[in-house]
């Protein structure tokens, strides 16, 4: 097993980290910034206001670029009737429970009228909801992906971005997660594997030209 220091030579070695462009018609993927996450006296507390800063940042500029966005959300049936086995494994899910107001968007990013909102029970945007064929039916090739937690939701929602054949480029700055080492491991094993992990400006620069 390679060491730290030679991970990066031994991924490339190995086949790994493959480059993929940026299509010809983005979509914003807005991943469950909901008020539990940067709300202190929430168990779910996060510490990722950073990423939602940078997040209202690429929303502007996605919405001045006219192109689609979508928010996921999560909502459960209280006691989780609805969430199986995953509500069970995880009992912080309770606060977002229907009604809850942890289970809010963040200031500033929250969705109007003509965006997409999907509402979720389970960590992939894609699973059980209509988000492909939603994107689809827009011709969307490519899904600009930002969000809460970068090892959780985001992950999931990456990998099936993939799986569904929109290209993933998952915006650095604008995820997040409650520690710093799974957010790191994440974005590794997605940029070596799956996605593109790119930085603001370049996504910026990206959706001006379009």
């Amino acid at each position: 097993m390679a060491d730290d220091k030679n991970l990066d030579q031994d991924y490339d070695k190995a086949g790994f980290g493959g480059a993929l462009d940026f299509g010809k018609k983005p979509a914003l993927l807005l991943i469950d910034f909901a008020k539990a996450y940067i709300t202190k006296d929430c168990g779910l507390y996060a510490g990722v206001e950073d990423s939602a800063e940078a997040a209202r940042k690429l929303l502007a500029a996605a919405r001045e670029a006219g192109v689609m966005i979508v928010y996921t959300r999560v909502e459960f049936t209280p006691g989780g009737a609805d969430g199986g086995v995953f509500y069970r494994k995880v009992p912080a899910l309770k606060n977002f429970d229907r009604g809850s107001p942890m289970a809010e968007f963040v200031d500033g990013l929250e969705p109007q009228d003509d965006e997409v909102v999907i509402t979720k029970q389970y960590a992939s945007a894609f699973f059980g909801t209509n988000l492909a064929s939603t994107l689809a039916a827009e011709g969307v090739d490519t899904l600009l992906i930002t969000g809460w937690s970068t090892s959780g939701c985001v992950r999931a929602s990456t990998l099936d971005a993939c799986q569904s054949g929109f290209i993933p480029i998952v915006v650095r700055e604008a995820v997040g997660d409650r520690d710093v080492r799974p957010h790191e491991s994440n974005l590794f094993d997605l940029q070596a594997k799956y996605a593109e992990v790119k930085g603001m400006d370049e996504v910026l620069t990206y959706l001006k030209g379009l």
